[in-house]
C-alpha cells in the first residue's frame, strides 16, 4: 500500500479529513499548506483547520439536516468529528468547539500521522500525474487560481457569492402564491407573490430599516454589489468594480419608493389570479432543484442578519410561515461552476486525475466541507484501487448533496445540508407532524447510505 501516493492541497477542514482517512488506509499522503509563509485575508492562525466565521458545527439531532450529515459522515470514519469532540464547549442541542483547541487537535492528529508528510509552501502548479486533491477553500487566488482557470476553462469561478435565501416549497402559502411566467411566455416556471400598495409599503420601510450584518475586511466591496473585473480571471482577485445586478435588496429598498418596483419586484406582464389585476409589486420565486421542493427569492441578494431575514421577508405575502433552508450571504467566495466542470466523483470531468474537496466544490458550511474532503478520499482510494465508486443513494445527505453539485444549473450557487434536497417520503408513508416526517426521511437515509457503504467497501 506505501506505493499509493496522493497530493493534498490545502489543510483546511476538507484537506485534513481527507488526508487522515487516505492515510489511515495506508496511501502516502503529501498535505501542502501555505501557512504561515502567505495568509489569506481571513486565516491568522498557523494551525489547521482554522474556523473563521463560527464555532458552531449546528445541530446534532437525526431529525436535522446537520445531524444527519453528521451521522453519515461517523460511519464513513470522520476523524474531524473526533477531534470536535475533544474540544466541545456546551451549547445545549448543537455541536460547538473551542476553535483554537479544534484546530490543534486537527494538527495534532495529522502532524503524528506517518503516511502524512507536511509541506507549508504555497502550490501553484497542477501535477496531475498522480492524483491531487485540491482543497484550498473559498478564498483561493492568485497563481493557483490561474491553474484552476486553466484546467476548467475562463468561466470557472466566482468571486463574490451574492446568494439570495431559499426556502422550502411546503412552507408557502398556495392561497397568496400564483404560478405564471411574465406575459404567459412558455411554462409557469415561477411562483408569484403579488403585493398590493400598501403592503409593499410596509415591507420596503422595514426592508429599508432592517439591520445589517458586519462585514469582514476581505469582504469590504460586497456591500455595495462589487465584483471582481470579469476580465481579470483570478490574477487580481480582490480589485473590484461596482455590479449593479448583484446589488443587496436592502440598498435597493433605500433609495427610493419606487426602486425595486422597477428592478425585482417589477409586475408587468402578470395578473393576480386573486383579483383580476396587475400586483402593484410582485416578487418571484424560482425553482432551485428539479424536485421543485426548493425556491430561490429571485433577486433577493442580501447582508442583513439572519434573524432580520426571517422577519422582514416574511412580510411578502405567501411567506408568512416561510422555512428558510438558507439565508442570503454576500462574501467573497471562490467557487467552481461544479454542474459544468465537476464529477460526481468529485474530479474534473476532462482532468480525471484532479480531484476538489470542500467550499471551492460549491459545498457551503463546516461539516458539509468536511464531508466532502471525506467522499472525495474515498473516490480517490477507489481510483487508486483501480475502481470506481458510485455516488451515494440520492435519498442520503451526502448523495442529495453531490445530486446538487453536479445536475445542470444555470443560476448555480453554493449549497449546505438541508432536507428540503432530499426526495419527499411517498404520500402514504409522510407522517403530518415536520419533526416525525424529518425524523422518518432521516432513518430512511442512514439506512440506505449504510447499504451503500456495505455495497463499496473496498
Amino acid at each position: 500500500m506505501s506505493n499509493y501516493k496522493v497530493t493534498v492541497l490545502g489543510a483546511g477542514l476538507a484537506g485534513c479529513e481527507a488526508a487522515l482517512w487516505l492515510a489511515g488506509k495506508g496511501v502516502q499522503v503529501e498535505l501542502y499548506e501555505q501557512k504561515p509563509t502567505h495568509f489569506s485575508p481571513a486565516h491568522k492562525s498557523e494551525g489547521f483547520a482554522e474556523l473563521i466565521c463560527s464555532n458552531s458545527l449546528k445541530a446534532e439531532r437525526l431529525d436535522s439536516a446537520s445531524g444527519l450529515l453528521k451521522e453519515e459522515m461517523r460511519r464513513m470514519g470522520s476523524q474531524l468529528l473526533n477531534a470536535a469532540e475533544a474540544a466541545r464547549v456546551a451549547a445545549g442541542g448543537a455541536l460547538a468547539v473551542d476553535r483554537d483547541t479544534f484546530s490543534a487537535e486537527v494538527t495534532r492528529m495529522v502532524e503524528a500521522e506517518p503516511n502524512i508528510t507536511v509541506h507549508r509552501e504555497r502550490v501553484e502548479h497542477i501535477d496531475e500525474s498522480t492524483p491531487i486533491l485540491v482543497a484550498t477553500g473559498p478564498l483561493t487566488d492568485g497563481a493557483l487560481a490561474d491553474e484552476i482557470g486553466r484546467l476548467t476553462g475562463d468561466e470557472r469561478l466566482h468571486f463574490y457569492d451574492a446568494v439570495a435565501p431559499i426556502v422550502t416549497a411546503e412552507s408557502l402559502d398556495y392561497e397568496k402564491v400564483f404560478a405564471a411566467s411574465r406575459y404567459d411566455r412558455g411554462e409557469a416556471d415561477y411562483l408569484n407573490c403579488p403585493f398590493n400598495k400598501a403592503e409593499y409599503e410596509a415591507f420596503r420601510a422595514a426592508l429599508a430599516s432592517a439591520e445589517r450584518a458586519p462585514l469582514h475586511e476581505f469582504d469590504a466591496g460586497a456591500e455595495q454589489g462589487a465584483q471582481p473585473d470579469p476580465d481579470a480571471h483570478g490574477k487580481k482577485a480582490d480589485t473590484v468594480t461596482v455590479y449593479e445586478g448583484c446589488m443587496p435588496i436592502e440598498i435597493m429598498a433605500a433609495r427610493g419608493a419606487d426602486t425595486m418596483r422597477f428592478g425585482p419586484l417589477r409586475p408587468v406582464g402578470l395578473i393576480d389570479p386573486r383579483t383580476g389585476h396587475r400586483p402593484w409589486a410582485n416578487v418571484q420565486l424560482r425553482a432551485e432543484n428539479k424536485e421543485r421542493t426548493l425556491y430561490n427569492i429571485v433577486g433577493f441578494q442580501t447582508n442583513l442578519k439572519w434573524g432580520e431575514q426571517k422577519r422582514v421577508f416574511s412580510m411578502i405575502p405567501g411567506l408568512g410561515n416561510a422555512e428558510f433552508v438558507r439565508y442570503g450571504v454576500m462574501h467573497r467566495n471562490t467557487f467552481l461552476d461544479a454542474p459544468r466542470v465537476l464529477s460526481a466523483g468529485l474530479c474534473l470531468k476532462e482532468h480525471p486525475n484532479v480531484f476538489f474537496a470542500g467550499q471551492i466544490t460549491g459545498f457551503e458550511g463546516y461539516m458539509e466541507s468536511t464531508a466532502c474532503g471525506l467522499l472525495a478520499a474515498r473516490n480517490i482510494y477507489a481510483r487508486l484501487e483501480g475502481k470506481e465508486l458510485p455516488a451515494p443513494p440520492i435519498d442520503t445527505m451526502c448523495g442529495a448533496l453531490i445530486q446538487y453539485l453536479t445536475t445542470e444549473n444555470k443560476h448555480f450557487q453554493p449549497m449546505g445540508a438541508n432536507m428540503g434536497i432530499l426526495p419527499p417520503l411517498p404520500e402514504d408513508q409522510r407522517p403530518r407532524d415536520k419533526r416525525l416526517r424529518y425524523m422518518a426521511v432521516a432513518e430512511r437515509a442512514v439506512a440506505s447510505f449504510q447499504q451503500w457503504l456495505d455495497e463499496n467497501n473496498f
